[in-house]
């Protein structure tokens, strides 16, 4: 069995700080933190004995809520999880079986859902240390290995049949038993082949239907199939993954570096749509495969999905959330006629569950996991160490060789541009120190000393006592070209987009028992202020700026911004949206200097728009998607 490259800390040796904590607790005030006691399918789900769904919903919360108690310490919280997982194993029928079904129905209930608590039982045993919930996981995987000898996999379950290797691996590197291995090849040989379809034109129609083969959040799950499959075949645990975020990127990709879905794949239009679901389980995605494989690359894609996507789709108060967000988001109202592929008219409105419940339940494992990816451990050729990956306040405390060795990075990045690393042991003892220096940083020193971009910089020595380690990235405004002549800008990790005043309307409403109710009601946010302007200078002529910030990702107070050129052109809306490109990049009024901030602090906001000129015919051409 390979090992893996590097290894997560658990909750009780890492802790979110700074920003990151903040962010947290913002989380756990809001909606995912108090779901058990106002949604109906997690507060009466049939998973604790209720009457309402028990299925997929119980799972996708406790897989973000578990960590989330434990990395704030949230007493309250983490007995409101045990609540939840003692009924799971309480329920756990004699031979294994785990979800709650009746045993004439198990041939027809989707094992999806049994792939998903699986993980979340490896999840709660690293988070609470309980021995029982290894137990119920050992014994659930035995009647699943033993359940697929004569029922297959079938729809979601044959989706996403690599989310039951991820248990089993992790049982296995535990227990050692073979069977498990026997397990993970069952699933990989019932499941869909991913390899297949990456390498089929599927990826490159769009459809106004729905499937299984183009569905984004499948898609961004099965990116890590292949790697986990690695450890198992000794096969490349890059190859797979790479040849389909390339194609994905290519044919779909959006503004933020994610890639398009509502719900099926979408093409690369500023005006479709992207699931949350499907955000958040690329980041998942992400964080398995630099674990599996040690490419920076897995990091770079993390950390702007993590900076960009998930918080441009999720209120600032973390009480709501869109089903799909846009690019190009002058409103998020009820469309009169859905842009959408495959979801309806109110998957851009901020809400409980607008479209569809899954994303409710599912957004709040985005920070907890991003936050357990920040410190992780790696030992080589008998050497061990500590390796900073995810760059986000945190402090992590471990024991190397004996000694005991806290540390902690101190940051406001990716909304500066500095690292502190402050290293204590109680005792000297030699280890390495791995910083990661993104790829998107123009250049980089540590300690004064120019290092490359890019890679890992590694520091072996012997360390004794408290030692500070200072890196400083320097990060440039640049362009980036969209289709259809039309452009983004970027500095750093970050995305910037032109904010849109607005005004939110709370929406109270009962529909199929379930109530909207402020604060988890549903919003019209409308525009306040203009948006129809395009970019007027340039490059050059952007003047980067920063604030003051405790809550990173709001419009009311960025901690960054671009002060940049830019002139009205004329685009119009349609039908609850804008248009998906301006009538002509013509200016219809005179320049002015216009505040751009992090695509993530936005709730409304224009981000690919045309560069304007003083006359000439139409922005883009005129083809559709």
């Amino acid at each position: 069995m390979r090992k893996l490259k590097y290894e997560f800390f658990t909750p009780a040796q890492l802790k979110p700080t700074g920003w990151l904590r903040k962010q947290l607790q913002i989380q756990a005030d809001g909606l995912s933190g108090n779901l058990d006691k106002i949604w109906p399918d997690v507060r009466d789900s049939a998973w604790i004995g209720g009457n309402r769904e028990g299925w997929e919903r119980v799972p996708y919360w406790l897989d973000g809520f578990i960590p989330l108690a434990y990395l704030l310490e949230d007493e309250d919280r983490i007995a409101r999880a045990k609540r939840y997982m003692d009924a799971v194993m309480d329920a756990q029928a004699p031979d294994g079986w785990l979800c709650p079904c009746k045993p004439e129905e198990r041939g027809n209930y989707d094992t999806w859902a049994a792939l998903l608590m699986c993980k979340v039982l490896s999840v709660y045993a690293d988070c609470s240390g309980e021995e029982r919930a290894v137990t119920c996981l050992r014994r659930a995987l035995l009647q699943l290995n033993d359940f697929l000898n004569g029922t297959t996999l079938r729809n979601w379950g044959s989706a996403r049949w690599f989310e039951g290797v991820i248990p089993a691996l992790w049982l296995y590197d535990r227990t050692g038993e073979e069977w498990l291995m026997e397990l993970c090849w069952k699933l990989k040989t019932q499941g869909i082949d991913w390899d297949k379809v990456v390498h089929s034109p599927l990826w490159e129609t769009r459809t106004t239907g729905w499937d299984f083969l183009t569905h984004v959040v499948n898609v961004a799950m099965m990116l890590k199939s292949e790697a986990l499959m690695s450890r198992l075949d000794g096969s490349d645990p890059d190859r797979f993954a790479m040849e389909a975020m390339e194609k994905l990127l290519r044919e779909h990709g959006m503004a933020c570096h994610h890639f398009s879905g509502d719900e099926c794949l979408a093409g690369q239009s500023p005006i479709h749509g992207s699931e949350l679901c499907s955000v958040v389980e690329a980041m998942y995605s992400y964080e398995q495969l630099f674990s599996l494989s040690g490419n920076l690359y897995w990091l770079d894609r993390l950390e702007e999905t993590a900076y960009n996507a998930l918080p441009a789709t999720v209120s600032p108060d973390m009480w709501s959330h869109q089903y799909a967000q846009l690019s190009n988001q002058v409103a998020a109202v009820p469309m009169d006629a859905s842009v959408f592929r495959a979801d309806g008219p109110e998957s851009a409105v901020f809400g409980l569950e607008p479209n569809f419940g899954c994303c409710t339940a599912n957004f709040n494992q985005g920070f907890p996991k991003l936050a357990l990816s920040t410190f992780m451990k790696y030992e080589e050729d008998g050497h061990p160490g500590l390796a900073s990956c995810v760059l986000a306040p945190a402090r992590v405390t471990t024991a190397i060789r004996g000694a005991k060795v806290e540390a902690e990075l101190v940051t406001g990045y990716p909304f500066r541009d500095t690292l502190t690393y402050r290293v204590t042991t109680d005792r000297p003892v030699r280890f390495g120190l791995r910083i990661r220096i993104p790829s998107f940083a123009s250049s980089a020193a540590v300690n004064g000393q120019p290092v490359p971009v890019g890679q890992m910089y590694e520091m072996v020595r012997l360390w004794d006592g408290t030692v500070t380690v200072t890196v400083r990235l320097r990060f440039e405004t640049v362009y980036e070209t969209r289709p259809d002549q039309l452009f983004t800008v970027w500095r750093g990790p970050l995305l910037y987009a032109l904010p849109i005043g607005e005004t939110w309307t709370p929406v109270e409403y009962v529909r199929d028992g379930v109530e909207r109710k402020f604060p988890y009601c549903d919003y019209r946010v409308e525009p306040t202020t203009p948006w129809n302007f395009g970019f007027a200078g340039d490059i050059t002529d952007f003047r980067y700026r920063e604030g003051d910030f405790d809550a990173p990702f709001t419009p009311d107070h960025p901690p960054v911004w671009l002060d940049a050129p830019m002139a009205p052109v004329s685009w119009r809306m349609e039908d609850g949206h804008c248009a998906r490109l301006p009538d002509s990049p013509v200016a219809t009024g005179p320049i002015r200097t216009m505040r751009l901030i992090p695509y993530g602090c936005t709730n409304l906001r224009m981000t690919e728009t045309c560069r304007v000129v003083r006359s000439g015919s139409s922005c883009g051409d005129s083809r559709t998607e």
